[in-house]
Formats: structure tokens, sequence, C-alpha cells
């Protein structure tokens, strides 16, 4: 079985409080982009003693991510090979195109494309609800990563409600070859917060403009408060919204705690424009700048 994992941006995020138990509250939409990695299922029905029984391997072109229970693909399949008493062994082969630690949802994409790839391979028969309340305990965008398209997530990310297709845009993504931990970016984020000045998206704006298909607004309302984190510290993620704003970015935002910027273009020559200008100020490397676009559910 073959899967595209789609990464994802957030067009607005917000921090509306944080919770007891140490997550915060989140008020976010989020949008899928054509930038996937590819994963492959392989299993082996239980025979002869050759495997283990419920058996998962992880294999995976890039040494950045883990091969063991660490990793959130095999954190996905071992809920449900435990849960449905999966004997047969499986091999989740992940060729990565999204850049580890890039505020792209890589690691919760590949779980959720697990989480569905298993139940639709073996039959479990789990509706797209179940299946989020299930990738909502491995980790906080696994959720909308199963719903994809465009969607607003409150909570810690587990409550979803789908919203309109986005079009028109070109979306340049371009990754800093740098890795921002998201624990610190939080972390950091409550510290500032307290010092007050925090100016916060309007969320709701946000989400009447894409309801209403005015998606020509939909720029004005772009929003980060995790830009007041991380920015201080890795001024590059300003450098390169700078350029990409002045290459003809109808908006451009960091996405997720970074480093990853998206610039929206309604012209292509202006996309390719931005491209190249982050090519020649060596800001960013070539093979970590992606021009795509939205991906959407229907």
């Amino acid at each position: 079985m073959e899967i595209k994992a789609y990464a994802k941006i957030n067009l607005g995020l917000d921090i509306v409080g944080k919770r007891e138990d140490g997550y915060h509250d989140l008020r976010t939409i989020m949008q899928q982009i054509e930038l996937y990695d590819e994963i492959k299922l392989y299993a082996e029905a239980e025979s002869g003693g050759n495997t283990d029984k419920g058996q998962i391997l992880i294999g995976c072109d890039d040494t950045m991510v883990p091969t063991n229970e660490k990793n959130l693909a095999y954190k996905a399949a071992r809920s449900l090979f435990d849960e449905f008493e999966i004997t047969d062994a499986i091999l989740i082969d992940i060729k990565k195109h999204i850049p580890v630690s890039a505020g792209l949802a890589g690691g919760s994409t590949d779980a959720a494309a697990v989480l569905c790839g298993v139940n639709e391979y073996f039959g479990l028969g789990l509706s797209e609800e179940e299946l989020i309340e299930r990738g909502a305990k491995i980790g906080a965008d696994v959720p909308f990563c199963i719903v994809g398209g465009t969607a607003y997530a409150g909570g810690i990310g587990e409550a979803l409600q789908p919203l309109g297709d986005l079009t028109d845009y070109h979306v340049l993504v371009a990754v800093p070859d740098t890795r921002v931990s998201t624990k610190w970016a939080y972390g950091r984020y409550d510290e500032i917060a307290d010092e007050g000045g925090i100016r916060h998206p309007d969320i709701d704006q946000l989400m009447a403009a894409i309801e209403m298909e005015d998606f020509g607004c939909v720029p004005d309302f772009l929003g980060n408060v995790l830009e007041y984190a991380t920015i201080p510290d890795y001024p590059v993620i300003s450098k390169v919204k700078n350029t990409m704003m002045s290459s003809g970015a109808a908006g451009a935002l960091m996405s997720g705690s970074g480093p990853s910027v998206y610039g929206l273009f309604m012209d292509e020559e202006k996309a390719v424009k931005a491209c190249n200008a982050l090519e020649m100020f060596e800001l960013v490397p070539k093979e970590r700048i992606f021009l795509t676009a939205f991906h959407n559910r229907s």
C-alpha cells in the first residue's frame, strides 16, 4: 500500500491559554500543501515463527528520523496493533520530502497516514472520527493530518472544524537550515506573554474570509504568535519573510514553531523571483525551498 502524507502550514495560530497538563490551548487554522512524504506499508502474515507477532519495522531514507519506538509512525501502528491484537508483521517505509523539525507536521502527517493505512489494510473499520480520537493521543497535529484540507482547530488541536477549500495561491515554502524545538518555542512564548505586548491574530476574521471564499483577504489576516518567541533567536526567519514580501508575496508567515516560512503569491513569476532571491542571498539552501500549492480534501 502506498500513501501520500501531506505537510501542513498554519494560516493563523493563536495561544489562548495554558492547561494544567502543560499543553497549550490553541486557536489555529491549518492548511495542507502539495508537499508530501511517501509511505509504503508491507505486511507479512505470521508464519512458521519467521517473524515476531505484531512486529513493526520502520525504514526511512533520512537519518535524522528515528526508526524505533520514538517515531510517531511507529507509535501509530503500535497503538492499532495492540488494540486489535494484530499478529502480522509490518514494514513501514518512509521516503521523506518534508524537512524534519520544521513546523510542517512531518512526523504527525506520517503518523496520520499510518493510522489510516493500517485501518484500511487490515479492515479494522474505524471511522474518521474514531481515527481522530486515537490520533490525538499520539500528537496534537495528527487529528488535522487525518482530516486534511483546510480546518480550524481548537483545544490542543483535536477539536476540528473543516473549512471550505482554498484556491488561487501559489505557495512558496522555505526552510532555513536550522532546527527549532517546539517545546522550547512554547516555553519561550510563555515567558514573553507574561511581559505583554503580544498582538494576537484575528482567527475569526480569517475563518470568515475562507468560508465566504473571499480569498483575496486571507493574507491580511495571517498571524502566528509563536513568531514572538522564535524570531528573536532565529532572525533568519524574519529575513526570509521580508525577502518573500519584497518579491511580491501577498503575505508571508512562519509555520508552527518554525523555522519554516511560507509566502502566498497570486503570480507564479513573483514566487519564482522569491525563490531566486532566497538562493542569491544564501538564506535557505536550494533543496529546502519548495514551490507548491494548497492540497484540498475534494
